[in-house]
């Protein structure tokens, strides 16, 4: 099937987001891993058992020799869209914002990937020298053990808010079950890396202050969380703002 340019909801490297009717469409490039794919696909659905609002799986399947995954559309505005059309709503949205992240991490889903496992294995994988990658690992090792659901990539850009206001989210690529505290270092890198710094201290003080988390707590999962989005294909500005966090850890 080909689809029209006014079809398109998002692109992003590797892949082009489609409407179609009631569906949306996950065109991913021919050279695309298969088993990226599937392992998206399989997290959202291992998602859907829980009572979280999520665009439904419908299917997985090919077009010629691009895969696809085709899920729900969810009608309405991201909740990113809403703090840039209304900024005197702003921190009324990011207490929503708040609130649907720590909802996630009321949620259990035995089947995710372990986080700690995922980021032992992007550290290994990362530029970083072996003292460094070390010292990430010893501190990863170190951080308690936790089963919440995280979503991998919670940003304001990854919840709709339909017209009657109910919230979905959106994009659970990256989705594991561990610490919740690495689940808002992601945020807050995220906020960081786009160019929201303000944004970014305004979040990560309030989810600290709503689930009376430690701040020091997340910042001790800062290091660690950089180092693992360091792998993934990031500008140089990106990699060296990241390498600046990860350096953030004091070195015998």
């Amino acid at each position: 099937m080909l689809y029209k340019e006014e079809q398109v909801i998002a692109i992003r490297p590797k892949k082009v987001v489609y409407r179609d009717g009631d569906t949306v469409v996950k065109l991913f490039s021919a050279d695309y891993s298969k088993a990226s794919v599937l392992n998206e696909a399989l997290n959202q659905a291992r998602v859907e058992e829980t009572d979280l609002n999520i665009p439904k799986i419908i299917e997985v399947f090919k077009e010629g020799e691009q895969w696809a995954i085709r899920s729900d559309y969810i009608e309405g505005k991201t909740l990113q869209q809403l703090m840039d059309e209304n900024p005197e709503k702003k921190e009324e949205y990011l207490k929503q914002f708040v609130e649907l992240q720590m909802l996630i991490h009321t949620k259990r889903a035995p089947l995710l990937t372990k986080l700690k496992d995922k980021m032992h294995r992007k550290i290994s994988d990362s530029k970083f020298e072996a003292t460094v990658r070390f010292e990430l690992h010893t501190r990863l090792e170190g951080m308690p053990k936790h089963k919440k659901v995280c979503h991998g990539d919670f940003n304001p850009s990854n919840v709709i808010i339909t017209p009657d206001g109910t919230p979905f989210i959106i994009d659970w690529a990256h989705a594991t079950q561990g610490n919740a505290s690495a689940d808002v270092a992601r945020t807050y890198l995220y906020m960081m890396l786009n160019g929201q710094e303000e944004l970014a201290k305004e979040y990560l003080k309030m989810f600290c202050k709503m689930s009376d988390t430690a701040l020091q707590y997340v910042q001790n999962w800062m290091p660690i969380v950089a180092a693992s989005q360091s792998v993934k294909e990031n500008s140089d500005d990106d990699f060296e703002l990241l390498s600046r966090w990860v350096n953030v850890v004091d070195y015998v």
